[in-house]
């Protein structure tokens, strides 16, 4: 085990380790790690923020910018290893500063006691498992953990991307961050770290014109329907110094992964009807001679999409569920590039500070449909970043950013600029 926690330390540096075994870092031999990361940002928007912009862009094309704040992450590590190659890892998250709510009593109303939402956001468990290892190459994970497809899922911590927020092509399309409840057997031979997974399947009734695959992930109960499975695996590969690359790849049946099992409306009509999903993605990330490369491929199709196109659009309005069609196929593909400019200046080289400048380009579409299905073009998209990120220390980023989103001529593009400052690191 503490050779298996001694590489991922030393990794760290070289190019990147999975985002499930930050949890396992322990300073000097420590049982218990305490840790983890945040993020604070500003955007100003120089386009309508208006929920029909796309459906009616030249009555909005002239609507007045607009700001925002957040705090789309902020995240503790909490690890511990109980010895005997048994150890515990939780990861717990607030987006978005978290929600609030709260009881009211409403005087204009007979005094009726209100149950009122303060404030949007989430708390999430991303993490929670406990661990057996065999041995680096064998290593059994048991609980709730990262489904590590694609790039951002795998290493989604914030310096370990430029942008101020997620890259948008992967985290559109997939589950951002994937996590879900199973088994995972994994580990390290040679220079191969490999993972294959099972775990409770996704909801075809939450997949969606805007988002695809997205949101398939989540339960709106208290539990999360289990009557489909899936398996994923990954593998990385560190054969060349400073570069990591690795493919990784998703299937299961997504319909009838809901509750109840039995669909409002359906009687037989949708019985045989599967929803096969499957994801493959690519990705790499090259650490050296000051520069940091990365870029992912990511391509998922959808069985039957427009019969569960049709099946969800026949649930109630009032169910947790997307009532939107959802396309046969997705898209995302991006890669950025940054060069640190302080490596060429003597004094902030010797104080280890860092100052990348950096590009970054994505195409994504997250509705490619079948013949028979309507067509919405807003829904393929480029886009373009430039900025910096400023390291004073190794365990915090300062990051601004120019970007803009690209769409078909008929629709208004979609400029921004965004700064935030980010921390990653562990306490104990």
């Amino acid at each position: 085990m503490c050779a298996v926690m001694a590489f991922a330390t030393a990794q760290t540096a070289k190019a990147q380790v999975n985002a499930a075994d930050s949890v396992m870092n322990h300073a000097k031999g420590n049982r218990l790690s305490v840790g983890g990361y945040g993020e604070v940002t500003y955007s100003r928007n120089f386009y309508s923020d208006h929920y029909y912009r796309y459906s009616n862009p030249s009555q909005y094309k002239n609507d007045p910018s607009n700001g925002r704040f957040d705090i789309p992450h902020a995240v503790i590590y909490l690890g511990y290893d109980f010895g005997k190659g048994w150890t515990m890892g939780t990861e717990i998250e607030f987006e978005h500063t978290g929600t609030g709510s709260a009881i009211e009593i409403e005087t204009d109303e007979g005094g009726e006691y209100e149950h009122e939402i303060e404030k949007g956001g989430e708390v999430e468990l991303e993490q929670f498992w406990l661990q057996k290892s065999f041995s680096p190459a064998a290593n059994l994970r048991i609980g709730h953990i990262v489904v590590p497809v694609g790039l951002i899922n795998a290493h989604h911590e914030p310096l370990n991307f430029f942008t101020v927020y997620r890259p948008e092509g992967e985290s559109t399309i997939l589950p951002s961050t994937w996590h879900d409840t199973g088994i995972s057997f994994w580990g390290r031979s040679g220079d191969f770290r490999y993972e294959v997974q099972l775990t409770a399947g996704l909801n075809a009734l939450m997949f969606s014109r805007d988002n695809w695959a997205k949101n398939g992930v989540k339960s709106a109960f208290e539990f999360k329907p289990a009557n489909k499975y899936g398996i994923s695996a990954r593998v990385d590969n560190y054969s060349i110094k400073g570069v990591r690359m690795a493919v990784s790849s998703y299937f299961g049946r997504a319909m009838h992964n809901t509750y109840p099992n039995l669909l409002e409306g359906d009687g037989k009509t949708y019985d045989k009807v599967t929803g096969n999903v499957w994801i493959g993605s690519f990705d790499f990330t090259l650490n050296r001679n000051n520069w940091i490369v990365r870029g992912q491929a990511d391509y998922g199709t959808l069985s039957d999409a427009a019969d569960v196109s049709s099946a969800k659009s026949r649930q109630p309005k009032n169910s947790p569920y997307n009532r939107t069609q959802v396309g046969k196929a997705a898209i995302a593909v991006g890669i950025e590039a940054g060069y640190d400019i302080f490596s060429q200046i003597a004094a902030t080289r010797a104080a280890k500070e860092k100052l990348y400048v950096f590009g970054r380009y994505e195409y994504y579409d997250s509705y490619i449909h079948e013949d028979t299905q309507p067509v919405y073009d807003f829904t393929k998209r480029q886009n373009i970043a430039f900025g910096v990120n400023y390291y004073p220390i190794p365990q915090i980023a300062i990051k601004a950013e120019y970007t803009n989103r690209i769409f078909k001529s008929k629709y208004n593009n979609e400029p921004a600029i965004n700064v935030g400052i980010a921390y990653e690191g562990f306490f104990l």
